[in-house]
């Protein structure tokens, strides 16, 4: 039986610069740090790649997680930290919060870019932003704890 979604990878150049944006300015806690040598087999199995090794910090807000990865090895190509939302694959993730123009300008003042204010749609309020490595974060605002899309942030 699926649960739910438990965290979602991101693959950063600067993993104490990511560190830094989701644990000090988004305020999620660090609950697991690791590095693993070249030769781990288990690494490079699931990873499905010949020869790996780097470091993995976990971040847990609420009832779900960020995992950050630096790779060492092998070396990562760049990625475009423009990369427009319409392109394939994982467009962004999305953080909930209480207070989403308290959260805006915060997070605006700190330097992180947002592509608009937040922008009012009845039962949500919202905006996209990015983090330093230039992946899209969505900030959420759900007006009513009874709407069907809130979370149970009781639920761990």
């Amino acid at each position: 039986m699926i649960r739910g979604i438990h965290h979602t990878a991101i693959s950063t150049v600067d993993l104490e610069r990511s560190i830094r944006f989701y644990r000090d300015l988004l305020g999620f806690e660090e609950v697991m740090d690791f590095s693993w040598p070249e030769g781990t087999k288990n690494m490079n199995a699931t990873h499905a790649l010949k020869e790996t090794s780097g470091r993995v910090v976990l971040l847990k807000a609420g009832n779900s997680m960020i995992e950050l990865f630096q790779y060492a090895t092998p070396t990562p190509m760049q990625a475009d930290a423009s990369r427009r939302l319409c392109d394939h694959g994982i467009t962004h993730f999305c953080i909930d919060v209480d207070d989403i123009d308290a959260e805006y300008e915060r997070l605006k003042a700190a330097g992180m870019s947002f592509h608009c204010p937040p922008v009012d749609y009845g039962t949500v309020k919202t905006t996209y932003g990015r983090d330093p490595d230039g992946n899209v974060i969505e900030l959420q605002e759900i007006k009513s704890p009874d709407d069907p899309l809130a979370l149970d942030i009781n639920r761990t």
